[in-house]
């Protein structure tokens, strides 16, 4: 409630230097009159004395309380009915607090006046501007006996600060539901776009590697059949289909490479990845997965790199390492997080391979950094870290 994410840092700026400024004006005031009442009491008049000291308090109490209204003060039309009539509420205390420091008071007038049109719509914020205008030239008319002029003179100022605030605030939240319309638009562009991708893929794969699985079926066919009438031949053809194997191999792996893993669809950071390594489940190895820090978004490139090096991590567990137990820990900090596999298999006994290296060029692509060893205590960790989405 405090620090609510939606109120503007540049607003509370504002809104703490007004208000210590008119705290200290409005002391100096209150201290001045109790001066003078305590003065008007040497020369014999008790009631200016009585009258002194009460103001102080009062000015005070009514400062704490626009401090309090401004910190449970709402800044998203989701708030609760109870937390948006604090908007109103300050309006009505500021009121006050200008009968002891007239002017200073309508910068945090204005402030209030914001914040009407982030809880509200602007129709009932426009409505309640009206109301709060007509309410305060009444009190001018009737509780100070002024005449219209001088009711309008001072209500003026107030209405034309109000159109300001409104219009200003209104072409704010204009702009900023233009760029999450931009930015969903961006997002279903680019959702397109790897739609159109795939199916691109798809068919090269079919053309490309579809074409090579037919030739090594070919290869073993004729290898078959020259296996009485020509026996000489049969190894060359065995040879081809090798060598198309590895090719197809390679062609497979390039694809993998640059397809977007299905599983991510639909799951954001943590989610993808705890649902991943849910899907070893029932594999013969003990897998957990957590989550530390406060999560954050993560950009796309890289959530697809930890998804990467957390199936790389789980795989080679399952098949290499014979282990028995795999952790995986997501560490969300300030403007990096992290990803740790460990598992307590035998470890690895040769240098990495494609997969590991491949990994650790993607990592670094992203801004990140990756280390793939062996564990002091045994078996073998991943780590990799890569930076947050920026705002």
């Amino acid at each position: 409630m405090f620090r609510d994410p939606g109120r503007p840092a540049l607003l509370s700026v504002v809104f703490w230097s007004v208000f210590a400024t008119v705290l200290v004006g409005g002391v100096e005031s209150a201290l001045e009159s109790a001066l003078e009442s305590a003065a008007g009491s040497a020369a014999g008049s008790v009631a200016g004395s009585e009258a002194g000291w009460p103001r102080l308090g009062l000015f005070a109490g009514l400062m704490a309380l626009v401090a309090v209204l401004w910190l449970i003060m709402p800044w998203s039309p989701d708030a609760s009915t109870v937390r948006k009539l604090s908007a109103p509420g300050l309006l009505v205390v500021i009121l006050f607090v200008g009968q002891f420091l007239s002017g200073w008071h309508i910068a945090l007038v204005f402030v209030a006046m914001v914040n009407l049109a982030f809880v509200y719509d602007m129709r009932r914020a426009i409505v309640i501007t009206a109301i709060y205008l007509l309410a305060v030239g009444a009190s001018i008319l009737v509780l100070f006996g002024a005449t219209w002029r001088e009711a309008l003179d001072q209500v003026m100022p107030m209405t034309l600060l109000a159109v300001f605030s409104l219009a200003m605030t209104s072409a704010l939240l204009e702009a900023g539901r233009q760029r999450a319309a931009a930015q969903r638009l961006i997002e279903r562009i680019r959702e397109l776009a790897v739609a159109e991708e795939r199916a691109r893929m798809a068919r090269d794969m079919h053309d490309s590697i579809g074409h090579q699985l037919t030739v090594i079926k070919i290869n073993l066919e004729n290898a078959e059949r020259y296996r009485e009438r020509r026996p000489e031949l049969i190894w060359e053809e065995v040879r081809q289909a090798k060598e198309m194997t590895v090719r197809a191999l390679a062609e497979a792996r390039r694809w993998v490479r640059a397809l977007r893993p299905l599983a991510l669809d639909g799951q954001l950071g943590s989610a993808a990845l705890g649902q991943l390594a849910r899907s070893f489940e029932g594999t013969g190895i003990e897998v957990g997965f957590t989550v530390d820090g406060l999560e954050r978004r993560i950009d796309p490139d890289s959530e697809l790199v930890l998804y990467r090096v957390l199936q790389e991590g789980l795989t080679n567990a399952l098949r290499h390492a014979e282990a028995r137990r795999v952790r995986a820990r997501l560490n969300f900090g300030e403007d990096r997080v992290v990803l740790t596999i460990d598992d307590d298999g035998k470890g690895a006994t040769r240098a990495a391979g494609f997969g590991l290296s491949s990994l650790a060029e993607r990592v670094r692509a992203v801004g990140g950094s990756f280390l793939a060893a062996n564990a002091r205590d045994g078996g073998f960790e991943l780590r990799a870290e890569v930076p947050v989405a920026r705002p």
